[in-house]
């Protein structure tokens, strides 16, 4: 398991060791003693998945405090072009986007700090995305930022008209206050 640094602080990119023969291929997407010895120390509360045709936008998320947390992503089926924004006042990083993309067949996992904006466009149908978090859910916290206000180039297969009409009602950037401080 390659654990990677990136530019935002207390956010990651992990890349697992993938074994493939003729039978699939096995993928171990956490092992704590490795996350712990690049610094990530977090207790997992809740975990849960989306299904999505190409195309699709999941975001801006986020939950506020106090139910804000850590989020780690991967996508085990198909792949997705996943973006994510810093919302933490004090950061080097502060408003800042980046993108990457996490499929099948890289097995990349994004570790996101409290304070992230995330969000993700399908490239390929019935692409499946799984999240775990710190926090259980809690509808008190949940919120946003307009997808198509950070900055991001989302890939030219997006369909603005499969958003949610929660996502389409998140405020946008520029005018987010936001709650979130970098510790």
């Amino acid at each position: 398991m390659d654990i990677i640094n990136l530019d935002i602080p207390g956010c990651f990119l992990v890349t697992p060791k993938i074994i493939s023969d003729e039978r699939g291929h096995f993928v171990k997407v956490y092992k704590e003693s490795d996350f712990y010895r690049a610094g990530i120390e977090f207790k997992f509360e809740e975990e849960y998945y989306s299904v999505s045709n190409q195309g699709v936008i999941r975001g801006m998320h986020f939950q506020v405090p106090p139910h804000d947390h850590c989020k780690m992503v991967y996508c085990p089926k198909g792949a997705v072009f996943d973006a994510f924004v810093d919302l933490r006042k004090g950061s080097p990083t502060y408003l800042e986007s980046r993108c990457t993309q996490l499929t099948e067949v890289n097995g990349g996992i994004l570790i996101l700090a409290k304070g992230i904006a995330h969000g993700f466009c399908s490239l390929e149908d019935g692409t499946v995305m799984v999240y775990k978090t710190t926090s259980e859910y809690q509808p008190s916290g949940d919120c946003g930022v307009l997808w198509d206000s950070c900055g991001i180039q989302w890939p030219a297969i997006m369909n603005a008209k499969s958003l949610s009409d929660r996502d389409k009602s998140f405020p946008a950037l520029k005018v987010f206050e936001s709650p979130f401080v970098l510790k």
